[in-house]
């Protein structure tokens, strides 16, 4: 993840520290109570603990995986000590969170790993899907590269127009149809357009249901062949948009989504207005999709590249969150 350190600036961090504060203060003070009065890491202090991780939404399954680890740690030390306990859990958390394959590794001033770059954008209605696509375009754009958008979701008449006006709003252009237009021919139009530009990125949106199952995964499984008719190697991603707030729904949702598509990446929004963002390490631990973006506030610049030893960092720098308090 040292590629994307090159680029992860002071105001990015200060960004991060900002919109995470509602999961770190209540995270770290429960760590904090967890290993009070503690000079040895005992069992009570690794049940405080995997209480404290629990209540911040980081799952069941990941939080026996992180608690599981640090008991093989202190099996092996006999004297580790609580205040060693905190960087062993900054290191146990990192290690959850899957790292991006070094192939489809970018960030907004990057090369592209191809052009165009083809990514389709799935998720429910109602998670900040089409305004995270609004926010990449803008970043992308604001990064030096030409963008097109492609209103795939055809299906409610609110998507296309609100998907306009982020296109107005940030100055790309976008291809669209009429409401109930075949969201593939839209896709494939979209495509062509962005050939025929030398477009950079080409964001693709796609619509939000999960009442039908198999009708989502015979409509997104369209797209993708439309799409390679024009690119073969497309859509180079598939993100998955998920609102953090919602917690273990999120998890529902990409259970949904990754049974019907091969999702590649995930972007978590609206971090900064829950104290559940450690259903980001639950997300990317279960699922084994690489985060690429984080979503911590409503400035277009609050879409954050994720990197994942910062992210750690922000949740464990108790001298900010005091600061902050």
């Amino acid at each position: 993840m040292g590629f994307f350190g090159k680029l992860f600036g002071k105001k990015e961090k200060e960004s991060l520290d900002q919109g995470l504060q509602k999961t770190k203060t209540g995270f770290l003070s429960k760590i904090t109570k967890a290993i009070a009065g503690k000079s040895t890491v005992d069992e009570e202090v690794l049940d405080n603990l995997e209480d404290a991780l629990v209540s911040a939404d980081v799952g069941i399954a990941t939080t026996v995986k992180i608690i599981e680890k640090i008991e093989e740690r202190v099996s092996k030390d006999k004297y580790l000590n609580t205040s060693e306990l905190n960087g062993i859990l900054q290191e146990e958390i990192s290690s959850v969170l899957v790292d991006v394959p070094e192939e489809a590794a970018y960030d907004f001033q990057s090369p592209m790993p191809a052009k165009p770059y083809v990514i389709m954008v799935v998720g429910v209605n109602g998670v900040g899907k089409t305004t995270t696509i609004g926010k990449l375009a803008y970043n992308f754009k604001k990064a030096g590269k030409s963008v097109l958008l492609g209103a795939a979701d055809t299906f409610r008449a609110a998507a296309v127009d609100q998907l306009t006006i982020w296109s107005e709003r940030v100055g790309v252009p976008i291809v669209k149809k009429e409401m109930g237009s075949d969201p593939a021919s839209v896709a494939f139009d979209t495509v062509n357009s962005g050939v025929a530009k030398d477009a950079d990125v080409i964001l693709i949106d796609t619509a939000g249901r999960l009442h039908n199952k198999a009708h989502l995964m015979e409509e997104l499984s369209k797209i993708k062949r439309v799409v390679q008719k024009v690119i073969p190697d497309a859509p180079h991603e598939v993100m998955l948009v998920l609102d953090g707030s919602t917690g273990q729904n999120a998890l529902e949702q990409a259970k949904h989504f990754t049974a019907a598509t091969e999702v590649t990446a995930l972007t978590i929004t609206k971090l900064d207005g829950t104290a559940k963002g450690g259903v980001v390490l639950s997300i990317a631990h279960q699922f084994k999709i690489p985060v690429k973006f984080i979503g911590v506030g409503e400035k277009m610049e609050d879409l954050l590249v994720f990197n994942k030893h910062e992210f750690v960092d922000s949740l464990f720098n108790l001298e900010k969150s005091a600061a902050n308090e």
